[in-house]
């Protein structure tokens, strides 16, 4: 693998976009390699991953639209109402989202029972706390609760959903940082940030959120790379370029980071041999830092690539009538 090995040696670095988009497209030709059979249960996601990537470079078609919907369709678990993250696999609530934004994205979200879908959701939340298990197995995470509320609101039934408990348990995972954690209690995380502030934005109680002072926290994230982390005294990471940008974002504080640094620091992260963004500069590319790479370079205005909601974290030509 050929990287840039410093993010501020990469000025002239540009998105390798054809090489990203034959990278995508050779992930399912892998099927000889153990790591693709080890990674059924993040399959779901990895397709939304993948096409949300290809939809953002402007290269939908770049995957075939019917053998995705067949394949998204194979996952549905009928007496549960639920998508599992892969045909044999128990239904969860996290694939489920995934399944509603491929479809979404395909124009076949007609194909999903909406009452079914939502029956599912509402019976994940906790009657007491408000907070979300992600399946019938109760593991409790502020991600869930996201997942809960983007479902909902993706297919216009947000209404049916306990408003006041779902925020009420946000509130309780908010920390003296102004972040917020996986439970209550929990220490703040970047990506837990942004779940929560993402559910909050949806449901209209961003008042909820201590801006400025989630937005400091937020902004000490950089490195002097450019890169973003997850927590302090953790190493940069491309996926953070989502997680804390796409906050800041939501809050109207993008410009309390250096954006020029955090693009150089993406683009010296691209597989210039095969595609695709690694974690780092030098390490291994893969699909999900590749789709927050590219998604925080579309959240800073990189030419060529289609705008994206940070709220949803898919293509804003989507998202457009959620927001009206």
């Amino acid at each position: 693998m050929s990287t840039e090995k410093n993010a501020d040696d990469s000025t002239d670095t540009k998105l390798l976009v054809d090489l990203h988009v034959q990278y995508i497209q050779s992930l399912d030709k892998k099927r000889d390699e153990l790591a693709y059979h080890l990674t059924e249960h993040l399959r779901m996601n990895g397709i939304y991953w993948g096409l949300t990537s290809l939809a953002l470079m402007g290269r939908k078609d770049a995957l075939d639209r019917q053998e995705m919907i067949d394949w998204v369709m194979s996952c549905w678990v009928e007496e549960e109402g639920a998508f599992a993250p892969h045909p044999g696999h128990d239904p969860h609530l996290h694939p489920t989202l995934s399944a509603i934004q491929i479809l979404l994205m395909q124009d076949a979200l007609h194909l999903v029972n909406v009452e079914k879908v939502t029956n599912f959701v509402l019976s994940l939340q906790d009657p007491e706390t408000g907070s979300f298990a992600g399946d019938e197995w109760g593991e409790i995470d502020t991600r869930f609760t996201y997942c809960a509320v983007a479902c909902l609101s993706l297919l216009g039934q947000l209404d049916k959903l306990d408003k006041e408990k779902t925020v009420a348990w946000l509130e309780k995972c908010k920390n003296h940082d102004g972040g917020f954690g996986m439970v209550q209690g929990a220490e703040s995380h970047a990506a837990q940030v942004w779940t929560s502030v993402g559910a909050l934005a949806i449901l209209g109680r961003l008042d909820v959120v201590d801006k400025d002072t989630l937005c400091w926290w937020l902004c000490e994230r950089q490195l002097p790379n450019g890169g973003l982390n997850g927590r302090p005294e953790k190493l940069e990471d491309v996926c953070y370029s989502w997680w804390v940008f796409a906050t800041l974002s939501i809050l109207g504080r993008g410009d309390w980071i250096s954006q020029e640094k955090l693009q150089k620091f993406i683009l010296s992260c691209q597989d210039t041999e095969k595609g695709g963004v690694a974690d780092r500069p030098e390490d291994v590319a893969d699909i999900w830092h590749t789709v927050f790479g590219l998604a925080g370079l579309s959240l800073m205005g990189y030419e060529g690539l289609q705008p994206v909601d940070p709220v949803y974290c898919l293509p804003a030509s989507v998202t457009k009538n959620l927001h009206q």
